[in-house]
């Protein structure tokens, strides 16, 4: 007997991970040409053999799914589920600490020596990212 096509071999593999073709075939559903065909027309990911597969195999497939399409839905949840008063005190502590690092940073420009005078900036409102409360 000749070697095997390499797509045969690899239809031979695919059958191997999806068990219930062979019982389709046994059973008299499907003849080996026929699901050899929508195979090689079709490849491996159609829907048309989501019926052969496992339960699992569909669930990761579904995860995958949802995991690129979801990412929304998921901050759209975290913001649900925030309380509003708590993201003002972080928000707060934020607007400090970067006014912190702005002092500093300016303490060290102006060490420089810079001999010209420095502009007054005007001056910013303490909060720079207050909200309102409803």
């Amino acid at each position: 007997m000749g070697k095997l096509h390499p797509k045969v071999n690899e239809f031979k593999e695919f059958v191997k991970k999806h068990p219930k073709i062979i019982k389709d075939v046994r059973s008299g559903q499907a003849s080996w040409q026929e699901l050899f065909e929508d195979w090689y027309l079709l490849g491996e990911d159609d829907t048309r053999w989501n019926s052969y597969r496992e339960k699992s195999e569909q669930k990761e497939e579904k995860k995958a799914e949802e995991s690129k399409n979801g990412w929304m839905d998921q901050v759209g949840e975290i913001v649900k589920k925030m309380d509003a008063n708590q993201l003002q005190k972080h928000i707060t502590n934020l607007s400090e600490a970067l006014g912190t690092v702005q002092g500093v940073i300016s303490q060290f420009q102006s060490g420089k020596g810079d001999t010209a005078p420095r502009e007054e900036t005007p001056k910013r409102p303490s909060h720079p990212f207050s909200f309102r409360q409803d």
